[in-house]
């Protein structure tokens, strides 16, 4: 069983906060945020989103903050600690296996940001002028089986070569370059798109309510994305957690994770909601929003083709950032629980889930024999996102507030948020007691049964 000495620990608090803040951002920001946003009519999905990363959100990351400090454990070796001879480590279990699930499929959608930061830059994203042309080149593009696969063990394999190297000499390190790469891009890009003609229109857009537009699917909406696009419910926060020294302030590194998440997605919605008004396009185009629309746009920009480089080089880096974290997962289990060296649980895992992306890469009927879209491959991958990224996802969560707040119980969950820092005033505790005891795990369960009811996904 590894030791603290072997599994390693963050430097200090910018290497958490950055590793952290890359788990939490990644596509579900910049690509499924703006288009949920759209389906929500705009600044009142925003608002309410918001609303729920504060209410929600974030008492569920430091939950799982503190029960990963305290520990010092992987999610399964986390609840035998909180919660021993009970059935409560299979919660671990299924964090860990929702890791693996997700990261599997992930890699495909990664692939793609690979593939398209290559055509940005070799320029054959200069073809994409109108919808139609553009379709058709994504079509081309995903319906490739051996370079759809190559892509996504490409991925694959820079995550494990991260990852193996270890917690502050390969994750930590990583995030220290590449996060200010990614908000220096945010930035850039968001200023680029406000200042183009009807940029400003797309800002009131993104900003302005229109609570005509308010209905339950909106605001399920907006608590899912709230949940999701804080990597909760899969122990991603309770593994980078146990990394963290017992002086550290969880309150506030919690807190500046969820301010990075929020912030990122705001911003994308900077960059994509002007350059959709500037074009006149379509604001409920819908996943195609990023790998369809939007070349079109590029292409209509002053300097499109840096713009089209600099977002797509975006995407990977968001990209890589949360498959380093979902691949950390599954490696800090086998490391605590099997004793496994690091860099024989990264190898294992990127061939496995390699082995679980490969039908999720054969994309809209590719492979000879099988009708387009048939559900061995497109349906394969959103058949993946469906079981991990939406029940798996949600179960875990709710499962992880019950254990905490009411077997582990509040009163040691704020003993191990606090650590060593100081307390904090009685309110800002009352209130987190309140919304984890009873808020927080109500909230999740009305996301699962939206699910199990509607059959919608996220």
């Amino acid at each position: 069983m590894a030791t603290p000495q072997t599994r390693g620990n963050w430097s200090g608090r910018a290497g958490f906060i950055l590793a952290a803040a890359g788990s939490a951002i990644g596509l579900g920001n910049i690509w499924r945020f703006p288009y949920s946003t759209a389906e929500g009519g705009g600044g009142l999905f925003v608002l309410i989103y918001v609303v729920f990363v504060l209410l929600i959100g974030l008492p569920v990351l430091l939950t799982e903050l503190a029960v990963g400090r305290e520990t010092g454990r992987n999610p399964v070796g986390a609840f035998k600690k909180l919660v021993p001879h009970s059935w409560w480590p299979a919660v671990g279990g299924l964090g860990v296996l929702t890791g693996f699930g997700i990261l599997a499929f992930y890699s495909v959608i990664a692939g793609w940001t690979v593939g398209y930061l290559g055509m940005a830059v070799s320029g054959k994203l200069g073809a994409a002028v109108d919808g139609e042309s553009s379709a058709a080149i994504f079509g081309s593009f995903v319906a490739n089986p051996l370079w759809a696969i190559a892509l996504s063990g490409l991925f694959l394999l820079l995550t494990v070569l991260v990852v193996r190297r270890g917690i502050s000499g390969g994750i930590e390190r990583l995030s220290m370059v590449l996060m200010p790469v990614l908000f220096f891009l945010l930035m850039a890009l968001a200023l680029r798109s406000v200042t183009l003609r009807g940029g400003l229109d797309g800002v009131a857009y993104l900003f302005t309510p229109d609570f005509s537009e308010l209905s339950y699917r909106v605001i399920i909406g907006a608590l899912g994305q709230a949940l999701f696009s804080l990597s909760l419910g899969m122990g991603a926060m309770i593994t980078y957690g146990s990394y963290m020294s017992k002086t550290e302030n969880l309150w506030k590194a919690g807190g500046y994770v969820a301010m990075a998440d929020t912030g990122i997605a705001i911003l994308a919605g900077l960059i994509i909601f002007p350059a959709l008004f500037f074009a006149q396009a379509d604001v409920t185009a819908g996943p195609g929003l990023v790998f369809v629309v939007l070349p079109t746009i590029f292409n209509q920009m002053p300097l499109g083709l840096i713009v089209a480089i600099s977002f797509f080089a975006l995407l990977t880096i968001a990209a890589l950032t949360s498959t380093v974290s979902l691949m950390e997962v599954c490696t800090a289990y086998f490391v605590d629980e099997r004793g496994w060296p690091r860099k024989n649980a990264t190898a294992v895992i990127g061939a496995g889930c390699f082995l679980l992306a490969v039908p999720s890469a054969l994309a809209f009927g590719a492979v000879s024999g099988l009708s387009e879209g048939g559900w061995f491959t497109w349906d394969f991958l959103t058949l993946n996102n469906n079981i991990w990224g939406n029940y798996s996802l949600s179960i875990g969560a709710f499962l992880i507030c019950v254990c905490a707040a009411w077997k582990w119980g509040v009163p040691r969950l704020l003993e191990a948020l606090e650590g060593v820092a100081p307390r904090y005033p009685i309110p800002m505790r009352g209130v987190l007691t309140f919304m984890i005891k009873f808020i927080c795990p109500l909230a999740v369960l009305l996301v699962l049964i939206f699910i199990v009811v509607t059959g919608e996904y996220f």
